[in-house]
């Protein structure tokens, strides 16, 4: 992984998903399904940008 890419996961991607756990841990009733759909969505994310890179 570059470093730009370093900078763009910890300046953007982190704080909105730190961000989007808070907001769905505020929901008491469905937030155990958001955070799970938040999970797949970043991990199927990451999978997608490794697949169409290459890895590099």
């Amino acid at each position: 992984m570059s470093f730009p890419s370093i900078i763009f996961y910890l300046v953007f991607v982190v704080p909105l998903v730190i961000f989007f756990i808070w907001l769905m841990r505020q929901d008491k009733r469905k937030g155990k399904i958001g955070l799970i759909v938040l999970a797949i969505m970043v991990i199927g994310g990451i999978a997608y940008m490794y697949w169409k890179t290459k890895g590099q």
